[in-house]
């Protein structure tokens, strides 16, 4: 299906003040830039899945993992041309935001098809993918993380404390956190957290990052079951987060850290047993 390029107008949502064609023009001339890098990306995208029919896995899958940093570039165009969207009009370009949600979201399903975005599958049932995929160092695996999480992070800015999207983003964090952590070779970490081995300072920010997108994904889970869905699934998955961790921790022999989230996974299951109790017997 071919796509067609999103004009300036696209960009002004209904509600947008009135513009003379002066200042229109002004505003296509401001992101014409980033319209072609756009359209070059998606190009690129295009080329990269047809190629990716037949081959190797390897080759496959190296090229998701380009594929993912693709659209976390693309992501950044959206966002920028949402910055200048803005600075014309005084309102937050819904469409070029949507745009870049999406794209987010596409990004996601790059890793997960290399890595999968199970937060509790066993790591025997993807390491021989990892093992596919070494010629992608550590350093690239965190770089390319971290790209993420600062994205995310830009995206989730653009939208406002006040969006429709608030809880849906939980969703995101969570699948985030999860094909970062399978994004790890569990296999090499304990060596490559010595001190002396050559990847030990990407493999060790990747991991910390990994902790901190898992403690994040938790308790952003939690927090949606709170103050919003009171659904037994949510409070559940911020507990499978919490597992996670704990299983990290005790990877690499952290037993203080490791102790502290098993202690906070059990008061957490014991809180969600009670409610689920609760809430039985008020329905009887």
């Amino acid at each position: 299906m071919s796509r067609t390029r999103p004009s300036e107008q696209d960009y002004i949502e209904d509600n947008s003040p009135e513009t003379s064609d002066e200042k229109r023009a002004l505003y296509q001339q401001k992101i014409q830039a980033f319209e072609d890098k756009i359209d070059a990306i998606h190009k690129k995208e295009k080329s990269l899945l047809l190629l990716s029919t037949g081959g190797a896995y390897r080759e496959w899958a190296l090229k998701q993992l380009f594929l993912a940093d693709d659209m976390l570039n693309l992501v950044l165009y959206q966002l920028k041309i949402n910055a200048v969207f803005t600075d014309f009009y005084n309102v937050r370009s819904e469409k070029a935001l949507n745009e870049g949600r999406k794209t987010i979201y596409k990004f996601l399903i790059y890793l997960e098809n290399v890595v999968t975005g199970g937060v509790d599958v066993p790591y025997s049932n993807y390491s021989d993918k990892l093992d596919e995929i070494a010629s992608f160092t550590a350093e690239q695996r965190y770089r390319l993380v971290e790209k993420g999480k600062k994205t995310i992070a830009l995206l989730k800015n653009a939208y406002g404390e006040n969006t429709k999207w608030k809880w849906s983003f939980v969703d995101l964090d969570g699948r985030f956190a999860a094909v970062a952590k399978n994004f790890l070779d569990q296999k090499k970490i304990v060596l490559n957290t010595d001190p002396s081995a050559p990847d030990y300072e990407p493999t060790v920010r990747h991991l910390w990052l990994v902790k901190e997108l898992l403690d994040h994904a938790a308790g952003r889970y939690r927090e949606k079951y709170e103050l919003s869905t009171k659904r037994r699934d949510d409070f559940q998955a911020g507990i499978n987060f919490l597992g996670a961790l704990f299983r990290i921790h005790a990877l690499v022999w952290e037993k203080d850290e490791a102790t502290e989230v098993k202690k906070k996974k059990e008061t957490w299951t014991a809180r969600l047993e009670a409610d689920v109790k609760n809430k039985k017997a008020h329905t009887r």
